[in-house]
């Protein structure tokens, strides 16, 4: 996939591109995408490429001109505006939905109910209800379902769970959260209203390191949670006025997990000097009563590691946790921070094909949006907030 992107002509790129996405032999999953914008492209579309298992057969967007665009850049494939003609079609097998948050619900809920497998983007829902109905109508149908959730795939926090699994840490006393980035202070479009995103950054960004929290320590118990917003976005990138913003741009929890570990959270998207080639500053720190580890995104193959007494020093990542068992992604090419996103294709693809669950699932993706409502009930009340975790209707009448 990676190898000719350098010496290739545009043209060659565009052949090899298409070859990738359509191979013509050993298909078992055939899969569309209803929303093909950035995420799509950026997270999505690099997973089908590396796994020849899978074929894009349809692709569907609201905007013609990017449906079109991309019509033409993944051809050929089934291109349509209303997302009930990929729910409807039976030779497609699963779906990734990469839309606003607020189309979550329904475009799931129809393709639950056709028997489609589903990726979904974060949050799952456009609040806690929403995405827990999603997790217990997909497990009452069986399908194969999978909460976006990309930084489960990073090796260094891959490592940090083995080595808290492992009781190399010891007893886990604490979390740590940061997640800072340096972006325009112009309007994000549908992200910047709580009628079609829910929230803000809590939503777009906080909700991953919930996750990943949760993860390496276990279900949170209680939360603290402040959130605010610093700029109001009434201007939009070409300098158009717009609709002022409602939702957060910063984000802070306080919380306690159920192991009795505390945590501490801060996220942003307004951190000056924290760009980093747009990776921004990532870092997730895990103290015990042995050692501490810390999982950077900007160096995914290392992580850093201390005790008593001592500093914090780098360690490489064990070879077999940088990619994805059975992957044919080559750790050595592309971006570090950014190619470990595609192997959360491939365990949805795997799972599909092996028909088990995939990880992470709706459950995980409503259990951290069980968190983030509840930090910002708390954020509103000034008060702390205990956590119920979701008890969930499998197919077979138990609870998850």
């Amino acid at each position: 996939m990676f190898g000719s992107l350098v010496s290739n002509t545009p043209e060659e790129d565009a052949v090899q591109l298409r070859a990738e996405l359509h191979p013509t032999s050993g298909v078992l999953v055939r899969i569309a995408f209803i929303g093909v914008g950035a995420v799509a492209a950026f997270h999505h579309i690099p997973g089908i490429r590396l796994d020849p298992r899978v074929a894009l057969v349809a692709i569907c967007d609201e905007n013609e001109q990017l449906l079109q665009q991309r019509a033409t850049e993944w051809a050929p494939v089934k291109a349509t505006k209303n997302y009930m003609d990929i729910v409807n079609d039976k030779e497609i097998d699963a779906v990734v939905i990469a839309t606003p948050n607020f189309t979550h619900s329904p475009i799931t809920l129809a393709c639950i109910k056709a028997g489609k497998h589903v990726l979904l983007e974060k949050p799952i829902g456009l609040n806690e209800s929403e995405a827990l109905i999603l997790a217990e109508e997909a497990e009452k149908v069986g399908i194969v379902h999978m909460t976006a959730f990309t930084y489960r795939f990073s090796p260094a926090l891959k490592y940090l769970k083995q080595l808290i699994s492992e009781g190399k840490l010891g007893t886990i006393r604490h979390f740590r959260s940061q997640r800072f980035l340096d972006w325009p202070e112009t309007s994000w479009g549908w992200r910047q209203y709580k009628k079609t995103a829910g929230a803000g950054n809590l939503y777009d960004m906080m909700i991953h390191r919930i996750d990943f929290s949760q993860y390496l320590c276990g279900n949170i118990a209680s939360v603290c949670g402040k959130v605010k917003q610093f700029v109001p976005r009434y201007k939009t990138p070409t300098g158009d006025t717009c609709p002022l913003s409602e939702v957060d741009d910063w984000s802070a929890l306080v919380v306690e997990f159920e192991s009795g570990a505390t945590g501490v959270f801060e996220g942003s998207t307004l951190m000056k000097g924290h760009h980093n080639g747009g990776f921004g500053h990532e870092w997730a720190e895990v103290n015990g009563s042995v050692a501490s580890a810390v999982y950077e995104l900007r160096d995914p193959y290392h992580i850093k590691w201390g005790t008593h007494g001592g500093s914090l020093e780098s360690l490489p990542v064990p070879a077999e946790l940088l990619v994805v068992p059975g992957s044919t992604r080559d750790p050595t090419v592309g971006k570090p921070s950014e190619v470990f996103r595609y192997d959360q294709m491939y365990e949805f693809i795997s799972a599909i094909v092996e028909k088990r669950p995939a990880c992470p699932s709706f459950v995980e993706g409503a259990s951290a949006q069980v968190v983030a409502d509840a930090a910002l009930r708390s954020s509103e009340e000034r008060r702390e907030i205990d956590i119920k975790q979701p008890s969930l209707i499998t197919k077979k009448g138990s609870r998850l």
